[in-house]
């Protein structure tokens, strides 16, 4: 038994959003309590998904607002239009959103900005998350090579978040086997690194050599997103952790990384992430099957030995599932 899993990028969102799904329904009873929008509205929808998303859920749900006025709201390239990254919108809705919105969230990668100037978006967050003093959660443009990963990470402050840490492309976190010095100095100086393994970012050998580089996960996160919905095997963070565990990385580690570590990522220890006297009733019970399907990366490489699965959920004192199948 664990406090209830905490996913630090995924998209609950309505289901005809870009990357929409129902985290009551889908992600909840696998034992995830609490999971972080990435990105799924801007400053133009963020009110209607305050109502019609956040308060109904069952699971907390906390946003990492896009910049992006629209969002993912619409099925379109989220910064193909300039005009729509607008900071001062960005800073009016994170002021509305109080508590309920974490941080920003930027991906910089090609399919996000098609022909728009990913640095231009960059400042624009950035002069967002200066003026309200929060957090990003930045995807870093690593399929090409025009805009260097050392660059990219050398704008980061302390508390930023780094997703889609593992994967494997042009640029990585990993060269030559070991982790570049730019990600080093980015975690001396108190960036974070995260999964968000998704259909594209998790990859076996660049999680193994940073791993044995002595350079983990600061948080495991799914980017569970609609197409994950009838996933065989189910995509989880059960599922995720255990592929960090095959990864190399202890497995207490991997648990705290997927529990407490992301609540002091949220700034909500002792609330959240904890078992402790004082923290919320949230609860994942997880079995270990030995029998389980392969743990599979993006690019299908797969690593032996069971999982962790779920088999029970408790959120704020109720039971929640069991999970279906």
């Amino acid at each position: 038994m664990l406090p209830g899993l905490i996913d630090m990028h995924a998209h609950p969102a309505p289901l005809d959003w870009k990357y929409g799904m129902d985290a009551d329904a889908d992600v909840l009873p696998r034992g995830t309590t609490t999971m972080l929008s990435q990105g799924d509205a801007g400053a133009a929808v963020w009110d209607a998904y305050y109502e019609d998303v956040v308060v109904p859920s069952r699971a907390r749900i906390l946003m990492a607002i896009s910049p992006a006025v629209q969002g993912e709201s619409e099925h379109r390239t989220v910064f193909g239009r300039l005009e729509d990254v607008d900071p001062d919108a960005c800073v009016r809705a994170i002021e509305r959103g109080g508590h309920h919105v974490w941080g920003i969230s930027i991906n910089a990668s090609p399919p996000c900005t098609g022909d728009t100037d990913p640095r231009e978006v960059m400042r624009r967050t950035l002069d967002a998350a200066e003026r309200t003093g929060k957090p990003l959660l930045y995807g870093a443009r690593i399929e090409t090579d025009e805009w260097l990963l050392s660059d990219q990470l050398d704008l980061l402050r302390p508390g930023d978040v780094v997703t889609y840490c593992f994967r494997g492309s042009v640029q990585s976190v990993v060269s030559g086997g070991r982790v570049v010095d730019a990600a080093w100095r980015a975690r001396e100086r108190g960036v974070l690194f995260d999964i968000g393994h998704g259909m594209a970012s998790f990859d076996f050998d660049v999680a193994e050599a940073a791993i044995a580089d002595g350079f983990p996960p600061d948080t495991i996160s799914t980017d569970f997103y609609r197409r994950h919905v009838e996933s065989v095997p189910r995509h989880d963070m059960a599922r995720t952790m255990s592929k960090l565990i095959a990864a190399g990385m202890p497995e207490t580690e991997a648990f705290s990384r997927a529990t407490a570590a992301p609540a002091a990522a949220l700034g909500l220890s002792g609330e959240i992430g904890s078992l402790a006297p004082g923290a919320c009733a949230d609860l994942a019970v997880l079995r270990w099957d030995p029998d389980a399907d392969p743990l599979a990366d993006v690019n299908g490489a797969t690593r032996p030995g069971g999982c962790w699965e779920p088999a029970l959920t408790v959120r704020a004192g109720e039971v929640v599932g069991p999970p279906r199948p």
